[in-house]
């Protein structure tokens, strides 16, 4: 009796069944590809993708920005943050194979990590995602010196799998990926905001606060870098519209906030009403607020 070859659950899902609205084959034959020279396949890799988003940086810059001489490559934190320092959101994607091939149907290539070697010896390797067949049950990389290199689907699964399926993908402030969830997505721009301009920022929230207007945090970074953008009424309508949702004092303290910047004392003094009536963690910051605007309110007394 001959050995059959144990195909990856993942991998024998696609292949019985392909989901929903998901083509059968897809390559980005346009992303850019950069040879890795040693220990640099995360530079080489980060490059193709930021390549394929108009963000023009050559392997041997990203490596002195984000490769670490002691580990003898990069860690997945700096490949994250070499993606932000160059105006791109770095977004992760969930640990499933079906993510991936949507991510680069819908033109976006995927950055991945996988481990070439064994549990006990890891070889672990950054390469990008640009294409798959499931016909053919194949994927298709930008991936060391190689610029098309075929990798069955059930050994990338394999390699991939071994780096706890982390993967992620460069996008463009505004755009968002199809598989990303509401955590990653939010996760990413809060990142982001701390390197980005308040435009670019801003263009970040506005579109995840779209899909997911429910979502706190979101509210809050738009209203603060609407704020930043200048737009102070937006911001503090922004703040109130999330305050009065979730019965948030953090957004009441930042209404209150900007509206004793604009001088308005009474709706300053009112929101910092509101957030003491919530209490808890934020009171410290809600009492400041109602100081502030009591010696504001005296200052124009006098």
């Amino acid at each position: 009796m001959g050995c059959v070859a144990f195909v990856p659950a993942q991998t024998a899902g696609l292949r019985e069944r392909v989901p929903a609205g998901l083509p059968v084959r897809s390559e980005l034959a346009e992303t850019p590809f950069f040879p890795q020279t040693e220990f640099h396949c995360g530079p080489a890799a980060l490059a193709s993708a930021l390549g394929a988003v108009g963000v023009e940086v050559s392997p041997e810059t990203l490596g002195a920005q984000i490769f670490v001489p002691a580990r003898r490559g990069t860690l997945q934190a700096e490949m994250l943050a070499g993606a932000r320092r160059h105006g791109a959101v770095a977004v992760l994607l969930p640990g499933e194979l079906e993510a991936l091939l949507r991510e680069i149907a819908a033109g976006r290539p995927v950055v991945i990590l996988q481990n070439l070697g064994l549990s006990f010896l890891p070889l672990w390797h950054y390469a990008v995602i640009v294409g798959y067949d499931l016909e053919r049950g194949d994927v298709v990389l930008r991936s060391g010196t190689t610029r098309r290199a075929l990798m069955s689907l059930r050994t990338f699964e394999h390699t991939w799998a071994r780096s706890e399926h982390w993967a992620f993908v460069a996008v463009q402030p505004g755009q968002l990926p199809h598989t990303a969830s509401e955590a990653a997505v939010t996760q990413a721009l809060v990142a982001f905001e701390r390197v980005a301009t308040p435009a670019q920022a801003l263009r970040g929230y506005e579109a995840a606060s779209t899909r997911w207007p429910a979502n706190l945090s979101l509210a809050i970074g738009r209203g603060n870098t609407l704020h930043a953008n200048g737009a102070k009424e937006a911001a503090m309508q922004v703040f109130e519209a999330a305050a009065r949702q979730h019965r948030s004092a953090a957004a009441w303290i930042n209404l209150g906030s900007v509206a004793l910047e604009l001088g308005q004392h009474e709706r300053a003094d009112a929101a910092a009403r509101d957030a003491l009536a919530i209490g808890g963690e934020w009171t410290g910051q809600a009492h400041a607020l109602r100081e502030r605007v009591l010696a504001a309110a005296r200052a124009v007394v006098r």
